[in-house]
């Protein structure tokens, strides 16, 4: 299918649904357990999720991990990820209520410099300073295609899970205008919606808020289903390259799932 098992784990960096517990042994071990109990981690909130939650650096096999740690940059509760070819991701698994999904998405990030050799749309240096990324679920028998079936298998067979119906990415991206969005290389399921480009606001702090129920329709062309992970990424493993990001706290409401008509009209041509 030519995609190598390098590739598998770099596209696994992305799937915040993709085998959300206990992270694998790495240098950076103990920094997870400094971002659960950090400040950062309490002002992060997930609308009516389900209680003990809490983020999980998840590493890929012997690939060289990005390090997350919890701080203050200027005056904000932060998380730290400084990726030196780095491949790995904090991340939160989301139980919400029947019914309920992702709503407004509200994040900030502070970069001080892009990564100017990366490109999201080629798969060999596909990699990005800042992203926040998002995993859904949905009907899987109905979207996928065959590579994608296969995909799911491998992420299984790496991460213990498969690939989850949907994942939206949201990138500070050194190329492409804001407004962009980029299916990954490998499988569709897999898109990134551009809202910060450029070096323009590059060592400051950026705000971001966000309907999540309209980047999605925007992103995929179709309804939000059930919301099932939030993860911070940063990596370098394509490239190379030696890079920091700051996140502020990340809060996300909740919002009634769509009705069946209004998913059928989001899928109508």
């Amino acid at each position: 299918m030519g995609l190598a098992l390098g590739g598998v784990y770099g596209l696994c960096a992305l799937l915040a649904g993709c085998a959300i517990g206990p992270p694998a042994p790495s240098v950076d071990a103990a920094a997870p357990v400094a971002v659960h109990a950090s400040a950062w981690a309490a002002q992060s909130r997930i609308d009516a999720d389900a209680a003990g939650a809490h983020w999980v650096h998840q590493t890929f096999g012997d690939r060289p991990p990005t390090h997350y740690q919890a701080v203050q940059q200027q005056g904000r509760w932060a998380v730290h990820a400084h990726s030196a070819a780095g491949n790995s991701s904090l991340r939160r698994a989301v139980a919400l209520p029947p019914g309920q999904t992702a709503g407004q998405l509200r994040f900030s990030w502070w970069v001080p410099r892009l990564n100017d050799a990366a490109d999201l749309r080629d798969s060999d240096i596909d990699d990005a300073v800042a992203r926040v990324v998002l995993s859904f679920d949905g009907d899987r028998a109905a979207r996928f295609g065959v590579r994608d079936h296969m995909l799911s298998e491998l992420a299984q067979l790496v991460t213990g899970e498969p690939l989850p119906y949907a994942t939206l990415v949201y990138v500070w991206d050194n190329r492409y205008p804001v407004g962009t969005v980029i299916a990954n290389p490998h499988t569709a399921r897999i898109r990134q919606l551009v809202v910060e480009s450029g070096s323009s606001q590059l060592g400051r702090w950026v705000d971001i808020e966000r309907d999540v129920q309209a980047d999605f329709q925007h992103a995929f062309g179709e309804a939000a289903g059930p919301l099932r992970s939030v993860g911070l990424l940063s990596d370098t493993n394509n490239t190379g390259a030696t890079v920091d990001a700051w996140y502020g706290p990340v809060t996300l409401g909740s919002a009634p799932l769509p009705s069946p008509a209004q998913a059928a009209q989001a899928l109508a041509p």
